[in-house]
């Protein structure tokens, strides 16, 4: 099975176990690619990118063109008896180009390659999408994740609260053992409201990424294929990164443009054909009284036209320079998007694998950390431990579990964005069946061999959707219990 076909086994897996109310990754990445502002801005982009090859070959086409005017002479010479008082002229040529000095031919071969560079950047700016939805819907899963452990850490300091205050009533504990738990109780609740804050602002991410609010969160599905050492990795994304695939073939397109600039010293042939009318409208005057004159004249004419550059001002040469030093500028840019891609992808899978050690160590921690608070209460209950080792073995249960939440976000993060880099993380990798995925292609060859004047495309409208209509995003907790304080 290809990893295309793993990682889209991989997301339907997910769909089908989650219940049908709730939100997967995979219905983020529908809803994103189907309403986000970048990437439709993008598509739209990459089409008018395509116009660039219809036009570059108008310029090897025929072309045709007519002349219409109406002259009126108020004033005329006194011994021009004959010349007429007012005029209609009319003319129309037809042009065809033979030879261009390669110009056409290299400029119509340089927008295609730059048409393809464009569909790897579409598909660049796909990855860079889906790259971001997943750490968004990982970031809200994350802060769900950490209000519900500060809700519940407050709920439990609460509770030992009211337990040292009752005990102080009694004269088992003293006042410093009453004033630490409302200290622990306070700040967390301080640290609550910061989660809460924190969760609102990824919902809110959230939405502008994907278009709609999140609903009920489901984990996602595992990330299949991940390479197993950097070195594989980085010889995967050298081959399929979009990013760089286009860096190459905006470079072929500069050497082409470096053709194209030398066809301008070199001679040009074409074909021609114009003729002209006049029709001086009955005011043409005659030699000799009686005299029959024609009151209109015409003429056509056909042939072919060499034209040979001999000195331009030097426009050629500063074009061809200028044509040489941004193929240099694009060979520059290819290093430079590679080196980019190396680190990127060294760093993500680097982040990757030390967020699943994290995630071990998380796990046990946790692990640890709750055997230690139930082993430091029961001995409090003894007497061996104070009211501050309690405070301090649950604050380290809930610094365990914050951690390994966060850690799971970003080792699904890193992934994802390792994948990304690899080129594994585009639409047609994530089989995104919510509707027929966009083929820049299509509208390519639609558009390459348009050869009518008038033919044009209904005006755009938006196809992404706005945001205003969703309400702002709260994080919404059980209420905070009412301590009894006593004094």
């Amino acid at each position: 099975m290809s990893k295309r076909n793993l990682l889209l086994s991989a997301v339907a897996i997910a769909t089908i176990s989650s219940p049908a109310h709730a939100d997967t990754l995979r219905d983020a990445f529908v809803a994103a690619y189907k309403t986000n502002p970048t990437l439709s801005g993008a598509q739209a982009g990459q089409r008018a990118e395509d116009e660039n090859v219809a036009i570059a070959k108008a310029d090897g086409r025929p072309s045709s063109g007519s002349q219409f005017g109406f002259q009126e002479d108020f004033l005329r010479n006194a011994i021009s008896f004959t010349a007429p008082l007012r005029r209609v002229t009319a003319s129309g040529d037809v042009n065809v180009p033979i030879y261009s000095g390669g110009r056409v031919k290299n400029a119509v071969r340089a927008a295609k390659t730059r048409v393809a560079a464009g569909q790897y950047d579409l598909r660049g700016t796909e990855a860079s999408l889906f790259s971001n939805v997943v750490a968004a819907y990982m970031d809200v899963m994350r802060d769900e994740a950490v209000v519900k452990l500060n809700r519940a850490n407050v709920g439990v300091l609460a509770v030992n609260l009211e337990a040292t205050s009752d005990r102080f009533e009694i004269g088992d504990l003293t006042r410093t053992d009453v004033a630490q738990s409302e200290s622990r109780l306070e700040i967390a609740k301080g640290e609550l409201e910061s989660a809460r804050a924190n969760l609102i602002a990824s919902k809110e991410n959230y939405i502008a990424l994907v278009g709609q609010a999140p609903g009920e969160l489901q984990p996602p599905p595992p990330l299949p294929n991940l390479p197993k050492t950097p070195d594989e990795a980085v010889d995967i994304a050298l081959q399929f990164n979009p990013d760089l695939l286009a860096a190459k073939e905006r470079s072929v397109a500069s050497q082409l443009d470096i053709k194209t600039a030398r066809g301008a010293v070199k001679p040009t042939v074409s074909a021609y054909i114009q003729g002209t009318y006049i029709n001086f409208l009955n005011t043409l005057g005659r030699t000799s009284p009686g005299a029959d004159v024609d009151q209109g004249q015409s003429n056509a004419e056909a042939g072919v036209r060499l034209t040979v550059p001999i000195y331009q001002g030097g426009r050629p040469a500063a074009q061809v320079r200028q044509a040489q030093a941004r193929s240099g500028q694009a060979y520059e840019q290819i290093i430079a998007t590679e080196r980019a891609i190396i680190s990127q992808t060294r760093a993500a899978y680097s982040s990757w694998r030390a967020s699943e050690r994290v995630i071990e160590s998380s796990e046990r921690a946790v692990a640890a950390s709750a055997l230690s608070l139930e082993g430091v209460r029961a001995e409090n209950s003894v007497g061996n431990r104070t009211i501050l080792d309690i405070l301090n073995a649950e604050q380290e249960l809930l610094n365990a579990q914050v951690q390994l939440v966060t850690a799971r976000r970003n080792s699904y993060v890193a992934g994802f964005t390792l994948l990304a880099a690899m080129g594994r993380a585009e639409a047609r990798d994530l089989g995104l069946d919510g509707g027929p995925l966009y083929d820049p292609q299509v509208n390519y060859e639609r558009v390459k061999d348009q050869f009518y004047d008038f033919q044009s495309d209904p005006n755009p409208e938006a196809k992404a959707t706005r945001t205003v209509d969703v309400p702002a995003q709260t994080a919404d907790i059980e209420p905070l219990p009412e301590v009894n304080e006593r004094k």
